[in-house]
């Protein structure tokens, strides 16, 4: 620990910080542009220069280390001179249109000149004029409002991990380019937030809205199993903007490229009104319509004919009224794992993230079974960069090989190399025998295939050979692609006693063993193989299971309702109502209570308060929000003969996973800059 004095207060502080935050230790806001706290610290503003006892001249605080003995001031004649000097030459060339620009309201430039600048300039040259770069369908650039504080280019380089921006030329004549390509990286959009001026802005929000029009929600994510933190911004009930808010344990201040731009696929497509199927059409119909034509059609049938299935992106709530409804009609043909993963509930750390997001920077090897996780969860994937660049960081792969960001070792393809590990032998052995903290990360591409039960059981074998389950750490985890489907697996929305899995209820349905089927926003699933069944769609958009079903309810989605959500590490969050569902649309619990009157046989429950005191009766994992628990390990997997087939992730199109997302028109684009060429995009897209 560090003894020094600032602005006459002698504070201790730990030593290697810097002094700049040894002064935000002791309540003194320095001003900055240049520095973040999670990049690397590069000098480049000069804005936080203090005073320093014995030194000739200020010293930038953000760079000079605390000593033991320092005496420091912030807030001298010197300091003030110093500061105003240092506004004044940015806002020589800055252009100063604050009016028309997106950033303006909540702009670092126009705070710190209203707090630190003058009140007029000395300049009276002209100002340069920089070129527009493109960057791709997320990122609009104004270059000449750059300071060159090149916050983008290490956020680029060292969280994104694509060193594809860059600075040419010296002096005024530095520009900040990424050679006229489009940055391909699924935390592009960070970039905007860093920025301390307008220079890099969003592109399909540009002149939509100004920060004090919108309300603000906080709320999580919904479009992938990490339960990203983010703030909603909404105009009326129009989502405008989706921003990160800050979670330490989970996505820290970022959110990947489809959290944060596929909110504009919430206006199109979207279900307002209820549909029954009539002489072969859709077409428009009452709620009491749509209610009478499900009940008239389910009544006389056994509960073994009829089945439920739900999708990506429900909420716990709804799934729990949707089992509660079919338990009182008999069916036992439940199923949350639209993609045909062979998970098993019960044992919850055969299913979890048991090490948790943030535990990945205390682990120091990591092997990867059939995942993507700059894909399939692309803040997992920053996570593991990060850990990556402490150094001491091991990662070996069996599955597809892909660009990850860091450097992998390739141990193998397939089910074979997992068989040889379990075994205590082959490419990977080694890499877990010499970790203290060995992690392993199973994905969906290695669980959602028919040996996936035996695959799971395998990887089971694998971490209790190696040590990777041992008091105070569980390096087993698994790494969901679904929002709901950790949720699905704690309630139990599976096939209950004799009842069918996935893959029966599409078999029988074929078949007409089941005649009716009920989708909850499930449209990943194979609606060809639904034969002549009566459907039944609840969900929000216009997608495959909405143009397969016989009726259709309209729910709401996610930034629409109150809902809760667990994600891959198992973390319960709250989903918060944003904007209201558009036309006739109702929140999805609402509707299956609704329904439940229809059919004679009410659910116990009239309001959220109630429906989320009989959440945690299902399972008491509920009633602790936001908090990591502690799961014993037990016995789960199969044995069974295994594929030979590689492991595929199940990602084939990071952009577009879901129906919100296929929806979007950015991600449309996206999807044509970065899948259709892969990234050969040039400025002709712009």
């Amino acid at each position: 620990m560090a003894k020094l004095s600032i602005d006459g207060r002698e504070i201790e502080v730990e030593d290697g910080i810097t002094v700049l935050q040894a002064c935000e230790l002791a309540g003194i806001e320095i001003p900055r542009f240049c520095y973040h706290e999670r990049l690397s610290v590069a000098g480049n503003c000069r804005m936080c220069l203090v005073e320093m006892d014995r030194s000739p001249k200020p010293i930038a605080s953000c760079a000079m280390p605390v000593a033991e003995g320092m005496v420091i001031h912030t807030d001298t004649p010197g300091v003030k001179k110093a500061r105003q000097g240092v506004m004044e030459f940015l806002l020589i060339n800055h252009p100063l249109d604050c009016p028309i620009c997106d950033q303006g309201g909540e702009c670092d430039l126009q705070d710190q000149a209203m707090a630190y600048g003058f009140d007029s300039s000395r300049y009276e040259e002209n100002k340069r004029a920089v070129k527009e770069k493109y960057m791709g369908p997320l990122i609009k650039t104004i270059m000449t409002r750059c300071i060159h504080c090149t916050r983008c280019v290490r956020l680029a380089t060292e969280v994104a991990g694509v060193e594809e921006l860059g600075a040419l030329g010296r002096g005024e004549h530095l520009e900040i380019s990424t050679l006229e390509r489009a940055i391909d990286s699924e935390l592009s959009g960070n970039l905007v937030d860093v920025c301390p001026v307008g220079a890099l802005t969003s592109k399909p929000y540009a002149f939509a809205a100004r920060p004090w029009e919108l309300r603000k929600t906080p709320s999580v994510d919904a479009l992938d199993a990490v339960g990203s933190n983010v703030r909603v911004d909404c105009r009326g009930r129009e989502v405008m903007r989706v921003l990160p808010r800050l979670h330490e344990d989970i996505n820290e201040e970022w959110i990947s490229d489809k959290t944060r731009h596929a909110c504009d696929g919430l206006r199109r497509q979207r279900l307002d009104r209820p549909y029954v199927r009539r002489d072969g059409k859709l077409q428009e119909a009452s709620w009491e319509e749509a209610f009478k034509a499900i009940a008239d059609r389910l009544s006389g049938l056994s509960g073994e004919r009829i089945a439920a299935i739900a999708g990506d992106l429900c909420d716990a709530e709804s799934m729990l009224a949707l089992k509660d409804l079919m338990t009182a009609l008999g069916s036992p043909n439940l199923e949350c794992r639209q993609d045909g993963a062979r998970l098993e509930g019960g044992t919850r750390a055969g299913y979890l993230f048991n090490t948790t997001i943030a535990g990945i920077e205390r682990a120091d090897a990591a092997l990867l079974i059939g995942t993507n996780p700059r894909w399939e969860a692309a803040m997992v994937n920053a996570r593991l960069r990060k850990r990556f660049l402490m150094s001491g960081f091991r990662v070996g792969v069996i599955g597809p090989q892909v660009d990850l960001t860091y450097r992998t070792e390739y141990l193998g393809a397939g089910p074979e190399t997992l068989k040889e590990l379990a075994e205590g032998h082959g490419a990977g052995a080694e890499l877990l025998k010499q970790a203290e903290r060995p992690m392993l990360v199973l994905g969906m591409g290695a669980l959602a295939r028919p040996d996936g039960g035996a695959v799971l059981g395998l990887a089971r074998k694998a971490a209790e050979a190696f040590g990777l389950v041992k008091d105070g750490w569980n390096g087993f985890n698994v790494l969901h692609t679904a929002a709901a489907r950790v949720s699905g697996l704690d309630l139990g929305f599976l096939p209950q006693a004799g009842g069918r899995d996935l893959a029966g209820i599409l078999d029988g349905a074929g078949k007409g063993e089941i005649e009716a089927v009920f989708l909850l926003g499930a449209d990943e699933i194979d609606m060809a193989a639904l034969g002549q069944a009566f459907v039944v769609y609840q969900g929000h958009h216009g997608d495959a299971g909405a143009h397969r079903a016989d009726v259709i309810l309209p729910g709401a989605a996610y930034t629409e309702k109150n809902g809760t959500y667990v994600n891959t590490e198992g973390r319960v969050q709250l989903g918060r109502l944003a904007g209201f569902p558009p036309g006739d649309a109702r929140e999805d619990w609402t509707i299956l209570r609704a329904l439940s009157e229809a059919f004679g046989k009410p659910l116990p429950y009239n309001n959220l308060g109630e429906l989320r005191q009989h959440l945690v009766q299902a399972n008491e994992v509920f009633g602790a929000v936001d908090q990591i628990q502690q799961v014993p390990w037990g016995d789960f997997g199969a044995e069974g003969a295994l594929d030979p087939t590689p492991f595929t992730s199940p990602v084939d199109n990071f952009y577009m996973t879901d129906p919100i997302s296929r929806a979007s028109e950015t991600m449309a684009a996206c999807t044509e800059a970065f899948v259709s060429g892969r990234g050969e995009a040039t400025g002709t897209h712009g």
